[in-house]
């Protein structure tokens, strides 16, 4: 048999070249490592120090327990396989998690460390599935569901998503697998399983909960919690792709406070520099980049400019920064791992003199002009071919190590513009991983197409990110790829689009719209394209009115909003928040994918069909709620009808909390 004991708050196996550990890490919660020949790794790469907290432990024969507030854990030793089985059980002495044992016979193992030769582990931790549970998380992938029992998921991030691999659970835990490799998650009707392509050890974290919001507030405790939303993040954010000049950006600026308009930020999209790279504004299209700033900070607007982890092999930096080591190294072939717009690599953000090297860059020929906010692109990052084994970093391979790129891009930033003394940090980031909310992270959820599918998906990606402690997030509101400005159907598509973004953490207009047209530099040589124009009034006069009137919306919920990002930042309250996050007892909110609460007053029920003008609702129970469009009220534990003609969105109040609202939608 093996060696099982306590020592200094920590429950300790050994066997057959195995150490097991299980310590506290933050009120009820647990942290467990086990690594294969060698001594438990202190790896940081999302989980934050653990506060002090008392536990009790117990040893008593081939069996052990740890238990730490509303969680105990029990080690039981197999005296046939000679291996061990962690059960996880909730202070009441329910059943939350129990790893799979040997199965007679079969002589399985629950954690299976298979070596590669020369090398770590292969690592698969099989745990024993509860029918009944429902799950939610994962982070964003493009789909349409929200009990994700039974799915499985790619340990990997990719343009549109965004792999974070927490989990909660309607029994009352939420699980952290604590490990940046790709790999596999399965939430099977047999078993639960998570797979490491490559690791040096198992690490994951635990917690057990009466509701999802205490489970979602100990998860961000011990992950981080966003700074405080600035002021700018509360209003409306003007895109396209992309201004392509200095004066092009200022005209559409001008024509916003000229049409009296709402507007927080405008955005200065790609290509904007010479090469990829560079990390500065082209002298061509943008002469003067400081007039500019001050010109958009007179009218009151941020300018948010996009940098990208891509060193063009042309770019003035790319010799500098390859002979310093600061590049992501192919395993095999040439030194490229993107095509587009030339021959490109990316920065190593894993190596903090890489992270400084960029900022410093960025902070000289961007911050040092009034710039306070980024748009950090390309965050996965998007290789060209996903072929995840073929990358090294210097943290390690790709394959061991690469989730965590997205947490430490944003990281470059933050770190950067938190040491020039800026309080609030927000940036717009493609990705994210554990931990990358602490790092002012707003994710947006990368280049999907323009269609009611797609706009169906965003809300339950939306949902899922909430709940893995990422409250900023948005979409390109009308979708990314394709929309022409002249086509009716995609103008209804925009406006219900747009209504939705009026009810997210951050309302952006961003897209690639039609008809795309090639520009030219002075010289003759061609530069990169512009997509279509894709402004409030570019839609007709009447999408135009509609658009106007939820410009307004916004600015009326400013207050309200503000108080949400606070939550945000004070406990890791999602800002959007699934029905069950707000009526956990309501068994009818856990089945619930297509209607939210925006903070814990108003139920949001997006318009996600084409031509549908009127949906069922469902009002939970235990609450009295107002239709915010005509006034009237219902008990809640039914479905309603609501009436959604083109410019309405089913909004309701709860318990008459903001009857003050009633007409503006």
């Amino acid at each position: 048999m093996g060696v099982l004991y306590a020592e200094r708050n920590r429950l300790i196996w050994k066997m057959n070249g195995e150490t097991l550990v299980i310590e506290p890490w933050g009120p009820n919660s647990l942290r467990v490592r086990s690594r294969m020949m060698g001594e438990i790794l202190d790896t940081d790469y999302g989980l934050l120090p653990a506060e002090e907290v008392d536990v009790q432990t117990e040893v008593s024969g081939h069996e052990g327990t740890i238990s730490n507030g509303k969680i105990r854990a029990v080690i039981k030793e197999d005296g046939w396989s000679k291996n061990c089985q962690i059960s996880f059980y909730n202070y009441k002495g329910d059943l939350l998690l129990r790893e799979t044992g040997q199965c007679g016979a079969l002589n399985m193992t629950p954690r299976k460390f298979k070596p590669i030769i020369g090398g770590d582990f292969r690592l698969t931790v099989s745990f024993e599935s509860n029918e009944n549970e429902k799950l939610y998380g994962m982070g964003q992938y493009q789909q349409e569901i929200m009990d994700i029992k039974g799915c499985s998921f790619e340990l990997a991030h990719r343009n549109s998503q965004a792999s974070i691999p927490f989990v909660l659970s309607s029994l009352g835990y939420g699980f952290l697998w604590h490990n940046p490799a790709i790999g596999r998650a399965t939430f099977a009707k047999n078993k639960t399983e998570w797979y490491a392509e490559s690791t040096r050890q198992m690490d994951y974290w635990i917690t057990a909960g009466d509701t999802p919001s205490e489970i979602v507030e100990a998860y961000t405790a011990v992950t981080g919690r966003v700074p405080m939303m600035p002021e700018y993040g509360l209003g409306f954010w003007q895109c396209k792709l992309r201004y392509y000049n200095q004066e092009q950006l200022l005209g559409i600026a001008r024509e916003y406070k000229r049409r009296n308009l709402p507007i927080d930020v405008i955005v200065c999209d790609f290509f904007h520099w010479p090469k990829m790279g560079d990390f500065r504004f082209d002298e061509e299209f943008f002469p003067d980049p400081k007039a500019m700033v001050d010109e958009l900070k007179e009218m009151g607007i941020e300018l948010m400019v996009s940098v990208w982890p891509q060193i063009d092999l042309q770019s003035e930096n790319y010799e500098e920064m390859r002979q310093k080591g600061l590049l992501v190294k192919p395993e095999m072939g040439v030194n490229i791992s993107m095509l587009f717009g030339g021959y490109s690599n990316f920065f190593d953000a894993t190596n903090p003199e890489a992270r400084k090297y960029v900022w410093e860059k960025c902070r000289k020929n961007y911050y040092d002009y009034g710039i306070r906010i980024f748009w950090l692109d390309e965050a996965e990052p998007e290789y060209s071919v996903y072929d995840f084994d073929n990358y090294r970093y210097y943290l390690g391979p790709n394959v061991q190590v690469g989730n965590i790129y997205p947490q430490v891009y944003s990281r470059t930033f933050y770190d950067g513009m938190k040491a020039e003394g800026q309080e609030n940090v927000v940036n717009l980031v493609r990705c994210a991983w554990v931990g990358s909310q602490r790092y002012g992270a707003l994710v947006w959820s990368g280049d999907i197409h323009s269609s009611y599918e797609d706009f169906r998906k965003q809300i339950c990606a939306g949902l899922h990110m909430g709940i893995c402690g990422i409250p900023w997030w948005t979409t390109d509101i009308g979708g990314f790829h394709g929309g022409d400005p002249e086509d009716e159907r995609f103008r209804k598509l925009l406006v219900r689009w747009f209504q939705y973004g009026t009810f997210s953490p951050v309302m952006r207009l961003h897209g690639d719209r039609k008809p795309t047209t090639r520009l030219y530099r002075r010289d003759g040589s061609p530069a990169l394209f512009t997509g279509g124009n894709n402004e409030v009034w570019s839609f007709g006069e009447e999408v135009y009115e509609i658009l106007k009137k939820y410009l307004n919306v916004r600015e009326i919920m400013r207050p309200y909003t503000r108080e949400l990002m606070k939550e945000a930042h004070e406990k890791g309250t999602p800002v959007i928040r699934t029905m069950f996050y707000e009526f956990p007892h309501d068994e009818k909110c856990w089945e619930l994918k297509d209607q939210y609460m925006y903070g814990s007053d108003i139920l949001v029920a997006p318009v996600v069909y084409e031509n549908m003008t009127s949906r069922d609702v469902y009002l939970p129970k235990g609450a009295v709620w107002t239709n915010l469009h005509d006034g009237k009220k219902y008990e809640g534990g039914q479905f309603v009808a609501a009436d959604a003609p083109l410019d309405v969105i089913p909004v309701f109040a709860r318990d008459n909390r903001k009857d003050e609202w009633i007409g503006i939608i």
